[in-house]
């Protein structure tokens, strides 16, 4: 695809529109989907609709407790342990998935991180590039067998407007040599999260396996939870001293706020609906195709030239492989 393909669609769906009717008289029964962070916020609400319609929803988490909470009483949904950041981790959990013989219809990449402090993992790997980008990129390589057999999955990458502070500096992804900037460093793995949509259709059309990016929309979520309360006083969210968070300056002051039925909606669209058949590469909004970017700060909308240059995803793709010690096996 082409950055001129960035142009809606016009699929009928809006910024209110919710996963539920998203997913309306779509029939998932004998599909396999698995969501990563679907514990939580957007992809907890992700988990719930996938399996509401027949979808077998397999859910790794980083804190399985945690998870069996709060998936609890919800029909067809498995969970097993993964963390992102744990390249042994993630093959055990690949491993164990691959061994069940089930192919894999839908991959949504949900879980991440925003805004942190500065944390390296065990390789020294910036923490949201790391956990952002470089897991799902992991993940999907070793699961790229189960892909290839579901003979028409769809791999979701679920980014962000936050793309638009920073593309990919490929010269210091992690941070080695320039000062940190946890903005900055959230906006580069954003970014990576559609480069990587972009490059993997590339690779993966040929074998039936499309891949979209998205922005979800604007929702305050778990996400937050590495937020000071400057950074919420920018979005118009006040802390209470309870720590509960006040959304009323939010929701009056973003046109498009939404809520996490709302937020969901675009990842359910990328994954399921029948309006992307014969697509793929392409960055979403409101459960449609976005086009370029435009707007002033945070209240842009569609998608920078940046995250979906052929050449910036194919340079990433390299750079992916060789960060993680990982490749797609040949021909993919």
């Amino acid at each position: 695809m082409t950055f001129a393909a960035q142009q809606p669609i016009g699929t009928g769906f809006g910024p209110r529109t919710t996963a539920a009717e998203v997913i309306a008289g779509i029939d998932l029964s004998g599909r396999t989907a698995l969501v990563t962070g679907g514990y939580s916020g957007l992809g907890l609400e992700t988990t719930r609709v996938l399996s509401g319609a027949g979808a077998t929803v397999v859910v790794p988490a980083r804190t399985p407790e945690k998870a069996r909470a709060a998936l609890a009483g919800l029909p067809n949904v498995e969970q097993a342990e993964i963390e992102l950041t744990d390249p042994a981790s993630i093959d055990r959990f690949a491993e164990g998935f691959l061994a069940s013989g089930r192919p894999l219809d839908i991959l949504v990449d949900s879980a991440g991180i925003m805004a942190s402090p500065l944390t390296r993992d065990g390789r020294g790997y910036e923490q949201q590039f790391s956990a952002n980008h470089l897991g799902h990129f992991q993940l999907a390589a070793r699961l790229w067998p189960a892909l290839v057999a579901a003979n028409g999955a769809r791999v979701v990458s679920v980014s962000s407007r936050g793309h638009r502070f920073a593309a990919v500096d490929f010269d210091d992804p992690n941070f080695a040599t320039r000062a940190y900037d946890k903005w900055l460093a959230y906006g580069q793995s954003k970014t990576a999260n559609v480069l990587f949509a972009v490059e993997l259709d590339r690779r993966a059309a040929g074998h039936a396996v499309r891949a979209f990016a998205l922005h979800p929309g604007a929702i305050i979520t778990d996400l937050a939870r590495h937020l000071t309360d400057e950074d919420l006083a920018r979005f118009g969210v006040v802390r209470r001293a309870d720590g509960s968070l006040d959304l009323t300056g939010f929701e009056a002051n973003w046109v498009d706020a939404k809520t996490v039925e709302q937020g969901a909606a675009t990842s359910v669209f990328a994954a399921t609906s029948p309006k992307l058949d014969g697509l793929g590469g392409l960055y979403l909004e409101n459960c449609d195709v976005a086009g370029p970017a435009s707007g002033p700060d945070m209240g842009r909308v569609g998608v920078e030239a940046w995250a979906v240059d052929p050449d910036a995803a194919r340079r990433l793709w390299n750079l992916s492989e060789r960060l993680t010690g990982v490749s797609f096996p040949a021909g993919a």
